[in-house]
């Protein structure tokens, strides 16, 4: 199969494109940059210059491809609703491309976007109102773009998706460890994460698109419930660092900005997706990559 993917050099997405490669799928990758588009020459793909931004770019790379895999985000924190916003636009102008075809259109999402305290499944529908995670845009867009003829589904990617070269959530919470001399957690730490190594998620994505189903949501997830607290642990072990719980102000001011997903309890099921899908995940687990010094500024 011709798959067109965005997001193609990133951290999980060139995860993606290796195993697709490997598994005689052909590649289209989105590149903005002449560096990007040499990176998916040496691994056999075919490079499609183009940018997120370049809604025309990404309806012309939809076109040369018989599935459409969409990886690309903007992770700049600072403008998270308004990134979210644009996710969706760009979830339309590629569906606009595939609608009325029989072609798979992946996106991605997240289960940190589903209702906090319970465990989520797939059939769970992402909120709707002002409370919502401004993430929910993308399966919005998703839904719209399946009453307008799109073959489309969801992958819910977990919160931590770790793994050798991992810049995500958990780098973040060892950069902020080391800046504060401590690793942290909130309230008593027992609010979960859930988590997944990238070569889990990477194997997720070609079985999602190789079933060819539209209408689903996937939940990406390896470990459902990791308590927050056995992550700080982990971390301050592997940094050398004490641990010490935070509330209130306290944890407000530690965590700053990175607060409201420290707290956050988002427990998430995988049940379905590995049944359908036949997918069990086998890579080293979160707290196994923290132990094993992944998080280290030597090795980070």
């Amino acid at each position: 199969m011709r798959v067109f993917v965005t997001g193609a050099t990133g951290y999980v997405g060139s995860a993606v494109v290796r195993d697709l490669l490997d598994n005689n799928h052909s590649v289209i990758g989105l590149a903005r940059s002449e560096a990007s588009a040499d990176a998916l020459k040496q691994v056999g793909a075919e490079p499609h210059r183009g940018s997120l931004e370049d809604l025309v770019s990404l309806r012309q790379g939809a076109a040369k491809a018989d599935a459409v895999i969409h990886l690309g985000f903007n992770h700049d924190f600072s403008k998270f609703a308004e990134n979210c916003a644009h996710d969706a636009e760009v979830v339309r102008a590629i569906g606009a491309e595939l609608a009325g075809s029989d072609r798979l259109f992946l996106v991605t999402s997240g289960t940190a976007i589903l209702s906090p305290g319970a465990f989520s499944t797939e059939t769970d529908l992402a909120p709707i109102g002002e409370m919502a995670n401004p993430r929910v845009a993308t399966e919005h867009a998703g839904a719209e773009m399946a009453r307008k003829g799109v073959k489309i589904a969801a992958v819910r990617l977990a919160p931590s998706v770790h793994g050798a070269g991992d810049h995500g959530f958990v780098h973040m919470l060892a950069d902020i460890a080391l800046q504060n001399g401590e690793a942290a957690y909130v309230d008593e730490g027992q609010n979960r994460w859930c988590a997944l190594h990238r070569l889990d998620a990477a194997r997720l994505y070609r079985l999602a698109l190789e079933r060819g189903e539209g209408g689903v949501h996937y939940h990406a997830v390896a470990e459902e419930a990791v308590p927050f607290k056995d992550i700080a642990e982990a971390l301050g072990q592997s940094l050398d660092l004490p641990v010490s719980p935070k509330s209130g102000e306290e944890a407000q001011t530690y965590f700053d900005w990175f607060h409201f997903m420290a707290a956050s309890d988002t427990p998430a099921s995988s049940a379905w997706t590995r049944e359908v899908l036949n997918w069990s995940p086998s890579e080293p687990s979160l707290i196994a990559d923290i132990e094993a010094g992944l998080y280290r500024p030597t090795a980070v």
